[in-house]
């Protein structure tokens, strides 16, 4: 107990812990504007009538919106700076919530605010880079699992939406959204600071070295296999307890946000964990949980107790999955992390918005969401047999056995 108590003391005098906390309440508020769409789909479900296959498309869009606008954010970011970058984009974030209260009207103008959405979800690799740029290579999972659990987001907004659309309106919850958006605002302003791990001076060509390479390829399919089932289930969730189950729209959001908060909080554990027994190792654990969790789930599409208990374990495991992979990534590419994560980010995160469009077909000419788990669970696997061929090089070459930091 002590020594971890010495380990967590070391961890937090080794970098800038305000920049920290800025940046994990930067990414926690942007995860939970991402998702808006998807925690109050119950009721905008049933204000436009919308088909299971319409359903998809809309829960999708801010996922692949997202998706595609975290690369122009990160090179955004070797040249303005992260903490600048995080600027622009949470003005651009209140704009497009200010749309939604005022503007969407129509199911085609919801289609517009769901990529509006998606100018949240491209915070993600600046935020861990802005975190986490302070602190020395042993420490970067950790930091990175701590500014990654600000996926906590996706648990408040499948939480408290749903209690607010309710209450006031579904729309209304855009214009709730942008006053509170200040928040994160101010404290980015007031307590972060630029970290000084980046030579702003690198060609763009240096700096998406990453593109042309097998390992970034490689990163994105575990990523979309992770973050992307994170955020595309945690989208679906409150319509797939909804509608398959039948309880209360608010019910919905409650269950969905106890696998999404069990995911943002594993996180954590994730980057630790990978600091001693290394990244690939901890992945290795996480695609093989995946894979019979989200199959047990097509299983026991008639029991919302057995539902619920294995959604949680895939949840933990995407989490923690998520940390894993976001310990490797400043190993890799130690000069580049920002874009190196972000272009991660963004492919992988495509994976994502596939997941609803899948459970949405699945539903609409099987009649069930098997097959959109089964899939889900099939692509799992690949990506692990994938990893442990692509491993023994990386072990050979910039990682320690196991994924695991190499000493200075």
């Amino acid at each position: 107990m002590a020594a971890q108590s010495s380990y967590f003391r070391n961890f937090f005098s080794a970098g800038h812990a305000p920049t920290l906390g800025a940046a994990f309440f930067y990414f926690a508020f942007s995860c939970c504007i991402w998702v808006m769409n998807g925690a109050m789909a119950p009721f905008i479900s049933e204000t436009y009538n919308l088909t299971p296959a319409q359903k998809g498309v809309m829960l999708s869009i801010p996922i692949f919106a997202g998706a595609l606008m975290r690369f122009p954010l990160g090179v955004l970011a070797q040249y303005i700076g992260r903490k600048n970058a995080t600027l622009v984009e949470m003005v651009m974030i209140i704009v497009a919530l200010l749309f939604g209260y005022f503007l969407v009207d129509s199911y085609n103008s919801l289609l517009a605010m769901g990529v509006l959405l998606g100018i949240a979800g491209a915070s993600f690799g600046v935020a861990l880079s802005l975190g986490s740029g302070s602190f020395p290579a042993r420490y970067k999972g950790l930091a990175m699992g701590l500014v990654g659990a600000g996926n906590v987001g996706t648990a408040v907004s499948v939480l408290v939406a749903p209690a607010l659309a309710q209450k006031f309106g579904w729309q209304a919850v855009y214009g709730i959204a942008a006053v509170a958006m200040l928040l994160p605002l101010l404290a980015m302003i007031f307590f972060a600071q630029e970290p000084p791990d980046v030579d702003s001076h690198a060609s763009l060509r240096e700096h998406v070295a990453c593109l042309f390479e097998k390992d970034g390829w490689a990163f994105s399919l575990i990523y979309a296999v992770t973050f992307g089932g994170f955020i595309g289930l945690a989208t679906f969730l409150p319509s797939y307890y909804h509608d398959q189950f039948g309880v209360s729209k608010v019910q919905a959001g409650q269950l969905s946000m106890l696998a999404a908060f069990m995911g943002a909080a594993v996180r954590i554990f994730g980057g630790w964990i990978s600091d001693h027994w290394g990244g690939i190792n901890t992945l290795t654990a996480v695609l093989v949980t995946v894979a019979v969790t989200l199959l047990g789930c097509g299983l026991a599409g008639n029991s919302l107790v057995g539902t619920t208990l294995l959604l949680i374990a895939c949840f933990a495991a995407l989490g923690a999955g998520n940390g894993a992979l976001f310990q490797l990534v400043p190993l890799r590419w130690p000069m580049a992390t920002a874009v190196a994560g972000s272009m991660i980010g963004e492919i992988g995160a495509l994976g994502g918005g596939l997941v609803p469009n899948a459970m949405g077909l699945s539903k609409t000419y099987s009649g069930s969401y098997f097959w959109g788990f089964a899939g889900f669970a099939v692509c799992a696997v690949l990506v692990l047999v994938m990893l442990r061929g692509m491993q023994i090089r990386w072990t050979r070459t910039w990682a320690e056995k196991g994924g695991r930091a190499r000493s200075a």
